[in-house]
């Protein structure tokens, strides 16, 4: 089975077309399908729509939380094999569902599309090439575009991930740091003709450090002393090469300790790795009753509703 997951806030003129496009293709298709719309607390006459749809599944989030809250719900509601996640803007087109899930099958975990050629406007696209350029220099991940929200998962890579903040938008990354096969296609894009823009600039500043957050996830999840406890080791050698610094100007009658900052450095540096060391010790501690404790969304499903046929 084929799961479609998207998460719509106030998209009440594009809910409707968007679902008649998809069941033309999943139709053309001849494969089972379902298609699952999270309703992210829209403000407007989204969600009775949405009810007025046939055989389609709505998850209604108690208060809105953002894109990637409403994928993570949508995610683990799906039964197929095979998910794929679009925007419900009508700017990423069903049409390209086949491909996504040809490109799959072919062995691969997951599959980004890549809008070559882009409706956005020009300051879209060069944060889009930023994150783009981020992405590949710190995950050896590169894809041409990261941001695009038409992607395809096979299941078994997908089902054991929790996402926060913007995680969603550099998952391929995470995913190929775990060991997952990804692979890009191009795909159509379409210029948006109802209802609001999500993006801002603030958004794209999260995105960054969402980006470092899933580096050190990926890269020292399983060992954050190691980090910590490096940086520990370089504070207090810095510190300890400091000090040194200071006793010899001392003894060598060139500058008093209290003529030069390096005493106040050199106990700085100490004070720091000791902190660092500690932060670490913590770090371990948390991520050990991380995984000891059933995980928790930062988000409540107020309704479930499965339409009629």
């Amino acid at each position: 089975m084929i799961s479609i997951v998207i998460p719509v806030y106030n998209e009440e003129k594009n809910v409707a077309i968007l679902h008649g496009k998809i069941v033309d293709v999943m139709r053309k298709l001849n494969e089972p399908y379902e298609v699952i719309f999270v309703e992210d607390g829209s403000t407007d006459e989204t969600l009775k729509i949405l009810k007025s749809l046939r055989e389609i599944k709505i998850i209604i989030l108690a208060m809105p939380l953002g894109q990637t809250a409403a994928l993570d719900a949508g995610i683990h509601e799906t039964r197929g094999d095979i998910i794929i996640t679009m925007d419900g803007d009508l700017q990423n087109d069903p049409a390209d569902i086949p491909k996504l899930v040809a490109k799959i099958r072919e062995g691969y975990d997951v599959v980004s599309g890549w809008r070559t050629d882009r409706h956005d406007s020009s300051g879209r696209r060069v944060l889009s090439r930023l994150a783009n350029w981020l992405t590949a220099k710190m995950t050896g991940l590169y894809l041409h575009d990261s941001a695009c929200a038409l992607k395809a998962y096979r299941r078994e890579v997908l089902a054991p991930i929790h996402l926060y903040g913007e995680m969603h938008v550099f998952l391929p990354a995470y995913l190929y740091m775990k060991g997952a096969k990804v692979a890009e296609i191009p795909v159509l894009h379409h210029a948006r003709e109802f209802g609001i823009s999500k993006h801002y600039f603030m958004k794209a500043v999260k995105d960054i450090f969402d980006l470092l957050t899933i580096k050190f996830m990926a890269s020292l999840t399983g060992r954050p002393l190691i980090f910590f406890g490096g940086a520990g080791i370089v504070s207090v050698l810095l510190g300890i090469v400091v000090g040194a610094t200071a006793i010899y100007l001392k003894l060598a009658g060139l500058r008093n300790f209290g003529q030069t900052p390096l005493p106040i450095l050199a106990i700085f540096f100490i004070l720091s790795g000791i902190l660092f060391f500690m932060i670490g010790f913590l770090a371990e501690l948390m991520l050990r009753i991380y995984f000891e404790t059933t995980r928790k969304t930062p988000y409540t499903i107020k309704e479930r509703i499965e339409t009629p046929k």
